[in-house]
């Protein structure tokens, strides 16, 4: 009786993927012997739409952009349900990402996003490098120090993806790429709008939903409001089960029974998005814009997979999709950004305005437990925490934190006629970012005399402001050879600053080497007890870009690129320990656009190689301080392509392809040489500057980069036939992700282990009939395991044992309603 209910949910779990792809594959066959359309459709093939970009800050067709760029449009974002990062990033071949979240939460919110394989992973740390690779909203910078804003995709007119440096037009954050996400703008020709009903289940998850709407309100001839609105309910998936873990100095034994929870890892997001168009005159046009929105979120994405293991302390069996923790974990984030862009001409040159504010407030907490676990099990920590009698307790950490993020910038440019045979664009950019950083990292009775000095149950404070300045200028000139040959060239010249200030470490009761002992300031920064670290850098450089274009004919183009990028240097947060300096991205491309068989089949692609040079390199050190070192040298040979496909009259394709070969050119020893350069040569018995004999390098000449995989891609077919006096469609989309590592290092890589290669399969249908649409979709229909990203709550050879894999969202069957006005 039993077999047969096991049996009977197991039919029931699989019915709906059953009943999905039996509807899809289904669909042409049946659907289209009913259509009203002529058979005569299916043999006369469609062709593609012309898609503009403004990727060189200018309207050009995409066919037409020397770079290699994809687009998602706002037809193929609707097409593929796409309302969040993670859903357009597998669309593109070039962008990979990491999903921890900012500050100590690790949920969602934050976005750290890298391109072409220009990563050397354990970036997105508040005294970390900042972002290799940029995203912007409209015109406007959201990229922050720990990670770019995950913006609720609905209303967006496109997504551009600019693959490679992008150094001239773009900031200091675009050394590998930029990602732009593109609105839908106020118009006074008309009324609109529009709203959506969606709610989805996660196999063996929870239930979630989106509200979400728009309207575009004309005030005049020359004026309109459009507003956006947003709430959704991010169902969870990941269980907090029951468990017991030992401490073995002590013989200590916590519980989390009053911490269990099925489905924990939920958001709540509601936010709101609104323009103003107003056009002065026939060559003024004026438009703020501010965006705003508050997540509360809870539980960790991360999976760990030996929750039962009783070597880690656990008593019970191992669970799937799960975690034993044993505090609070949460995330309460709130932000938002204005904006101001104004446009004009004088004379027949356009200028261009931009401004933007961006304010981010989050406060998090999150269990810690792991940290206090390890470091007792490997070197006897427990003994050293103790209650005011002495007595040995839990010392088990958690941690409090509030992080306050500001970032505003300005950018004014100018661009003479783009019909006339020498063209410029010209401008000035200007940014200022801070961080206000507090991390409370608590143990629950600790003693008074070894708690940070007047914060109780505190073992380690943060509470520190970092700032980071760039100014630049920068330009570009175009000049048509001939009528078919262009040569351009562009500088961008660069100036920035960065400044880390204020306390980290112990009290003066529990350590002598960091923390108040080492305090030179009585000054209470933030309400720390004094002020221990204190400093700044600066730097100034220019990086250039030269492209040749040939324009075959009307269908055809090639390109050759020589073009660099580069991201700031910084303090490190230990004081001993030199600043890091600007890494160098060099890249050199050849590029294709090709239209073939009266624009039924577009073919673009690119062949580059990408020197990296004196990268940065962030590492979890002693006390589990994140330390940067310039490492060294990688190179990234790699090939990307881009297909569209118009087959029939009802059937088009898509696909996106890259694979990338990103490795170390030189060995990566760990210190660096007394000219500052990173040192290269360290056999076996050589001494490091503290004396202490290597066993060679930590990675060695060769040794792949992290994160990136070397094959990504994806394929999309979507068939549509007339049905019932409306327009039916089944759709398919698989995308396929290599293996990857999450570290640079060989030991600590080895710990970690390979994140698997996988596939996804997103299958859904639907029918719209004049501003009704319905829409029944199945997100990783196979429920595959797809694995995004390890981490581990403290260093590799400590706790990376322990570590927590991110898996995709799995299966999830959704349906979703929306009329437009």
């Amino acid at each position: 009786m039993q077999h047969n209910r096991i049996a009977h949910r197991t039919v029931l779990r699989r019915l709906p993927l059953a009943a999905a792809v039996a509807l899809v594959f289904s669909s042409p066959l049946a659907w289209a012997q009913s259509a009203d359309a002529p058979a005569k459709q299916d043999k006369d093939a469609r062709t593609l739409d012309t898609v503009t970009v403004t990727a060189q800050k200018r309207v050009e067709n995409l066919q037409e952009v020397p770079i290699s760029i994809q687009v998602l449009g706002n037809a193929q974002l609707e097409q593929q349900n796409v309302a969040a990062f993670n859903d357009y990033a597998k669309l593109i071949p070039s962008l990979s990402f990491g999903t921890s979240g900012g500050g100590v939460f690790s949920g969602p919110g934050f976005v750290q996003l890298y391109m072409r394989g220009v990563a050397s992973g354990n970036d997105a740390n508040h005294s970390g490098s900042q972002p290799s690779a940029s995203m912007y909203l409209d015109e406007q910078p959201i990229t922050t120090i720990t990670g770019a804003l995950d913006i609720h995709m609905y209303d967006i007119e496109r997504v551009e993806a600019l693959a490679g440096p992008q150094g001239t037009l773009y900031g200091a954050n675009s050394q590998s790429g930029t990602v732009r996400i593109i609105t839908r703008k106020p118009d006074p020709s008309g009324y609109s709008a529009g709203f959506a009903v969606e709610g989805s289940k996660i196999e063996d998850g929870g239930i979630g939903h989106v509200l979400e709407g728009f309207v575009n309100l004309p005030i005049s001839t020359n004026a309109a409001v459009r507003l956006v609105g947003w709430q959704k309910h991010d169902a969870g998936y990941v269980d907090n089960i029951h468990g017991t873990r030992t401490f073995p100095t002590s013989g200590i034994t916590i519980d989390n029974a009053d911490r269990v929870e099925k489905n924990f890892n939920d958001a709540n997001t509601a936010g709101i998005r609104g323009a103003l168009r107003f056009d002065i005159n026939d060559n003024w046009t004026v438009t703020p814009q501010l965006i705003a929105q508050k997540m509360k979120a809870h539980g960790s994405t991360g999976v760990d997979p030996n929750v039962g293991n009783p070597g880690f302390g656990y008593d019970t069996s191992t669970a799937d999709l799960a975690v034993k923790h044993f505090y609070p974990e949460s995330s309460d984030d709130k932000w938002y950004q204005a904006a101001l862009t104004v446009e004009g001409k004088v004379g027949n040159f356009d200028l261009t305005y931009v401004f933007s504010h961006l304010k981010r407030d989050v406060d998090s907490e999150a269990d810690y437990a792991d940290y206090g676990f390890w470091y007792d099990s490997l070197a006897g920590y427990g003994a050293y925490f103790y209650d005011d009698n002495g007595d040995l307790i839990n010392p088990s950490q958690y941690i409090q934190a509030t992080d306050g993020y500001k970032r505003t910038s300005h950018e004014l440019r100018i661009s003479s006629p783009q019909d006339k045979r020498l063209r410029m664009v010209a401008g000035l950019f200007w940014q200022e970012q801070s961080h206000d950083i507090f991390q409370r990292y608590k143990v629950d009775n600790l003693a008074t005399d070894i708690e940070v000095n007047g914060w109780s149950d505190t073992i380690w404070l943060t509470a520190q402001r970092r700032k980071d300045a760039d100014k630049a200028v920068f330009g570009e000139v175009a000049y048509d050879l001939t009528d078919r040959l262009t040569l351009t060239g562009g500088m961008r010249f660069f100036r920035n600053n960065n400044s880390l200030k204020g306390f980290f470490g112990y009290g003066d009761g529990f350590s002598g080497s960091t923390g108040v002992s080492q305090c030179f300031s009585t000054e209470q920064f933030h309400g720390a007890p004094c002020v221990n670290l204190d400093k700044k850098t600066s730097e100034s450089d220019h990086i250039g870009r030269v492209n040749l274009t040939w324009q075959i004919d009307d269908k055809k183009m090639v390109y050759a690129t020589w073009s660099e990028g580069y991201r700031p240097g910084g303090i490190n947060r230990r004081g001993t320990l030199p600043p890091y300096t600007s890494d160098f991205l060099t890249n050199y491309e050849l590029g294709w656009k090709t239209s073939w068989a009266d624009n039924k089949l577009v073919f673009n692609g690119a062949l580059f190689r990408e020197d990296w040079k004196d990268f940065q390199f962030s590492y979890l050190g002693q006390n589990g301080l994140t330390e940067i070192r310039n490492a060294n040298s990688a190179r990234i040979d790699g090939l990307e392509l881009d297909l569209a496909w118009a087959a029939t009259y009802n059937l088009q394709i898509n696909g996106g392809f890259a694979w990338y070969d990103a490795k170390l050119t030189a060995n990566y020893c760990g210190w660096l040489k007394a000219d500052g350069k990173p040192e290269t040569n360290c056999p076996a018995g050589t001494l490091d500057p503290n004396g202490d004999a290597v066993a060679g390098p930590l990675a060695a000449s060769g040794t792949r980069l992290p994160v990136t995989a070397k094959f990504k891609g994806n394929v999309n077919a979507r068939y549509t036939f007339d049905w019932r006096g409306g327009e039916a469609y089944w759709q398919a989309t698989t995308a396929h992700q290599g293996d990857r590592t999450n570290d640079l290092r060989d030991a600590q890589s080895a710990v970690f282990g390979k994140m698997g290669a996988y596939t996804t399969l997103d299958l859904s249908t639907g029918w719209r009939k004049n501003s009704w649409a319905v829409d029944v979709f199945l997100k990783n229909a196979t429920n595959q395991r797809a694995e995004l990203a390890r981490f581990s709550e403290c260093a590799a050879l400590t706790c990376g044992q322990e570590s927590y894999t991110v898996f995709a969202q799995p299966r999830t069957l959704g349906v979703r309603f929306s009329k437009e006005f």
